[in-house]
């Protein structure tokens, strides 16, 4: 009896360990996967005339009749198409899948008398991940289709990175504008670690492999190099924003200010002061409305990993 409890003991200690390696070669597989991507159209045209019908039937108690020419305008194929694209932009630009896949389905079978409106809304983030996500917004302008961003909120630093690249700019009078610049910050246990007698080693090839650390003692020297590369990051950054709105005087409003639309118009960050729904309502009757919804779904081991991969960068911000 002894031999068969060992042996169930044995066998279920083993399977435990089998079904842990399975789970970890799981969770490893998925993590390489690439998270699956929806595409989901959505005509507004329709939508908005049917609403309208329904208010006028229900709170004014009467019908509406479409005239010929209306019912006409509704079908008529013959419009150009506005493509409407929503990017709400987080530290890492998490959304710039979605904005590259949309992206890339408009430009499928957009033609130069279309229009492409992304209604941005971001703070900023990190350097990179921006540069990206703008690059995506170029690859509108390179088809020479007519590109507006509408900001109802914020579209600063790496937002406003993005915004620049458009024909035209729209806000609505209290989001916030601009803030031309660049930030990095990190703490340093530097001198808690001495104190409690507990070296860090660390070991590069390459002068400047690392500068500012977060456990190292920080020389004048690694802060003067680390200064120097945000003021390169800047320079590349003014330089971007000076090339796709050369109305605007640099010098004023690289500061990293940000700023009201109201006086970012006076500043010419902006062209128009409107909220996007404004805009997009008159453009009803000129183009075929779409809106392009990218749908992301994180797998479980990505939603597990998260937490612990913010912990482990460290990179330059444009917030």
């Amino acid at each position: 009896m002894d031999f068969l409890a060992n042996y169930g003991l044995f066998f279920l200690k083993s399977l435990t360990l089998v079904i842990c390696l399975l789970l970890l070669v799981a969770g490893i597989m998925a993590l390489s996967k690439k998270p699956r991507q929806k595409l989901q159209i959505i005509p507004l045209n329709k939508a908005y005339d049917e609403l309208k019908q329904r208010l006028q039937k229900e709170i004014k108690n009467k019908k509406v009749k479409l005239s010929k020419a209306d019912k006409k305008a509704l079908k008529s194929t013959d419009k150009p198409s506005l493509f409407l694209v929503d990017f709400h932009g987080d530290i890492k630009a998490s959304q710039v899948e979605q904005l590259r896949e949309a992206v890339t389905a408009i430009l499928a079978i957009a033609e130069e008398k279309d229009e492409v409106v992304i209604q941005l809304d971001s703070p900023g983030g990190v350097v990179n991940a921006y540069g990206f996500a703008a690059s995506q917004l170029q690859r509108i302008r390179d088809k020479n289709i007519h590109l507006t961003v509408c900001i109802d909120k914020v579209a600063a630093s790496g937002g406003y990175l993005m915004a620049c690249l458009a024909n035209q700019i729209i806000a609505a009078p209290f989001a916030y504008i601009g803030s031309i610049g660049v930030v990095s910050q990190i703490p340093n246990f530097h001198r808690w670690l001495k104190k409690n007698d507990i070296d860090v080693e660390l070991i590069t090839a390459g002068e400047y492999k690392r500068t500012l650390t977060l456990l190292g003692e920080n020389t004048d020297k690694d802060r003067k190099k680390f200064k120097e590369d945000l003021e390169k990051i800047h320079q590349a950054f003014r330089n971007f924003v000076l090339k796709n709105r050369q109305q605007i005087n640099i010098e004023e409003v690289a500061t990293g200010e940000h700023w009201l639309a109201v006086d970012a118009y006076e500043l010419k960050l902006v062209d128009q002061l409107k909220t996007s729904d404004d805009y997009i309502l008159e453009k009803l009757e000129q183009f075929n409305l779409f809106k392009i919804v990218v749908h992301h779904k994180e797998s479980i081991a990505q939603k597990f990993f998260k937490p612990a991969m913010k912990l482990l960068s460290m990179e330059h911000s444009l917030p």
